[in-house]
């Protein structure tokens, strides 16, 4: 029988090598930021050593020391958050556990258990963490080596500072520090989101209380991994384009379109009626602001854009389709200015208000997206090769609501669908044979 018992070596506080971080003022976070739940984002990434001169002990030293290194330039993910206003205390740095694992890294990918890779990850992900944030360190590591030499890194990024362009943005310096190839050209501007989305002094404790709502709430959640190869998404997204519209859809916008309709229709299985359907994607603001100056910077950088539906029966993923284009749509640059600045708050206010008119009619059904798509996982060398494979997570915490993040396949042309939902629609969705004609369940953590 495989042996999963993951034993942790050693523990280890990195800190900026460079003792001028410790002088820096206070780092403001943005208004998204501020409304943003205390949670880990998370990530595992694969890489096998056997085809490279570098040695476990030769690698776990590069990643510490370029880690050092990539917090002289990322400098708040040294810190902790203050009053869910600002980052300080640069010098408490970021926990790295060293840990093994009894099994080879060919193993542990072909078994079948997803929940297993939390046993890689230094927290728990997605997990509605205390109020008292204040100690939370915003970045844990932990790098676990297989006993055929392979390494897993493991990373739990604090949501507070941290959308899917921030999480790139710093295994990407991390890894170009550690492979020797960083090219300095001054000091990235961290701090752009906080400048056109400032933050308050005080968030009515409304808007946090129904942001945390939007996230989480008690059930028995699971998740699964699905395939969607390239020849599947095609003929979905010629299903998905519909009778009048001029637009093929987009491989992400088909996918979401499909889970979303399956995901009413295992409702109105367990439920036995059907109810009101929310779906709320999350839309980057980043490419959206001209020019871009917000690529670099540190935040939550994207908001919910928001559609629903009255999950009526025989309702088409076209027709849905067409709904979340719309919520999309609307994040045009008038909208993009109304946000920004010190009026920008009113705006955010009135998204409340149309939030809570959601929810104060009967109890819907809530579903969000996320893509993880077209940022370049699969091409982060350390020093020694690209990765074997890249994953995000085993089980999510106890509270954290349905989600689905898109991520691509190793060879780009495939999207992996990792759907997050409650026991009960997870088992109808699992044998529903309009969601099994595009979708292959995977048996194995990675077919790798």
């Amino acid at each position: 029988m495989l042996n999963l018992e993951v034993q942790i070596v050693s523990r280890e506080i990195i800190k900026p090598s460079s003792p001028e971080i410790q002088n820096l003022k206070p780092f403001k976070i943005c208004l998204f930021d501020q409304l943003i739940p205390s949670t880990y984002v998370t990530t595992i990434i694969f890489y096998s050593l056997a085809e490279t001169n570098v040695t476990i002990t030769m690698a776990l030293a590069r990643l510490k020391t370029s880690l050092s290194e990539t917090l002289n330039i990322l400098y708040p993910f040294s810190g902790r958050m203050k009053d869910n206003m600002f980052i300080d205390r640069f010098d408490e740095g970021v926990p790295f556990l060293s840990a093994r694992i009894s099994c080879r890294l060919s193993e542990f990918l072909k078994h079948h258990e997803i929940e297993s890779l939390n046993k890689l990850l230094p927290c728990q992900p997605f997990t509605k963490e205390s109020n008292n944030e204040d100690h939370h360190p915003l970045l844990v590591c932990q790098a676990t080596i297989f006993a055929c030499g392979g390494l897993a890194l493991g990373l739990g990024m604090s949501h507070k500072i941290t959308d899917v362009q921030t999480g790139f943005n710093l295994v990407n310096v991390w890894s170009t520090i550690c492979r020797g190839s960083y090219q300095n050209a001054g000091n990235p501007p961290l701090a752009e989101a906080s400048i056109a989305f400032p933050p308050r002094n005080q968030v009515p404790q409304n808007y946090i209380s129904m942001m945390e709502n939007l996230w989480f709430t008690e059930a028995n959640y699971r998740t699964r991994r699905f395939i969607f190869e390239a020849n599947a998404i095609a003929k979905l997204k010629d299903m998905a384009k519909g009778e009048y519209s001029e637009a093929t859809p987009t491989r992400i916008q088909a996918l979401s379109g499909l889970i979303w309709k399956c995901f009413m229709e295992a409702s109105r299985a367990v439920s036995g009626s059907a109810k009101p359907s929310i779906l709320v994607q999350a839309v980057s603001l980043r490419p959206r602001r001209k020019p871009n100056l917000l690529h670099d910077s540190i935040g939550n950088l994207f908001w919910w854009g928001i559609a629903s539906s009255l999950a009526e029966k025989g309702t088409k993923v076209s027709e849905l389709v067409d709904v979340m284009k719309e919520s999309v749509a609307a994040f045009d640059d008038e909208y993009l200015d109304s946000l920004q600045g010190e009026q920008g708050f009113e705006a955010i206010s009135e998204y409340f208000d149309q939030l809570e008119a959601m929810f104060s009619s009967e109890k819907p059904d809530i579903l969000g997206f996320t893509s993880w798509c077209n940022l370049g996982y699969y091409k982060l060398d350390y020093g020694w090769g690209n990765p074997t494979w890249f994953a995000l997570f085993g089980k999510v915490g106890s509270a954290f609501r349905n989600h689905t993040v898109f991520v691509e396949t190793k060879c780009g042309k495939g999207i992996e669908a990792w759907i997050t939902l409650d026991e009960e629609r997870m088992l109808v969705l699992e044998k529903d044979p309009e969601f099994l004609k595009f979708a292959s369940p995977n048996l194995k953590i990675s077919s790798l």
